[in-house]
């Protein structure tokens, strides 16, 4: 039997694979992970990866992040950042909680917050 059009799994994580590219917007609520190329803004209320692979010219909302690849705009995380050392970020950060490996490449403005703070929190119920 099939499932409703109104259910969903809000764990399921959904991939966007090497070799793919994306012009536009993308919303979900759970995890994501990208390989490909999004040109575009991603929120989701889940955590997002960024393979090493991955790329992102765009606006990030999201719970947590973990960064392989590579990351041009803002990025707004409410709990946590990882950075792992073949990051490059190019932009501004906005998070709760930062961990960064020797390797990484950042430019740009981090600015952490208060993990509770509804400033970030309201960007992700939009």
């Amino acid at each position: 039997m099939g499932k409703n059009n109104e259910e969903f799994d809000s764990t399921a994580i959904n991939l966007l694979g090497v070799g793919t590219n994306i012009n536009g917007d993308i919303n979900s609520s759970g995890d994501i992970r990208i390989n490909g190329i999004l040109t575009g803004n991603l929120t989701t209320k889940g955590r997002v990866i960024i393979g090493d692979t991955g790329k992102i010219n765009g606006e990030i909302i999201c719970k947590n992040a973990d960064i392989l690849g590579m990351v041009e705009g803002k990025l707004f995380a409410t709990e946590s950042l990882s950075l792992k050392a073949t990051a490059s970020i190019t932009g501004e950060i906005t998070i709760g909680r930062i961990s960064i490996e020797p390797g990484c490449k950042f430019n740009g403005i981090c600015k952490m917050t208060d993990t509770n703070s509804s400033n970030t929190e309201n960007k992700i119920d939009k």
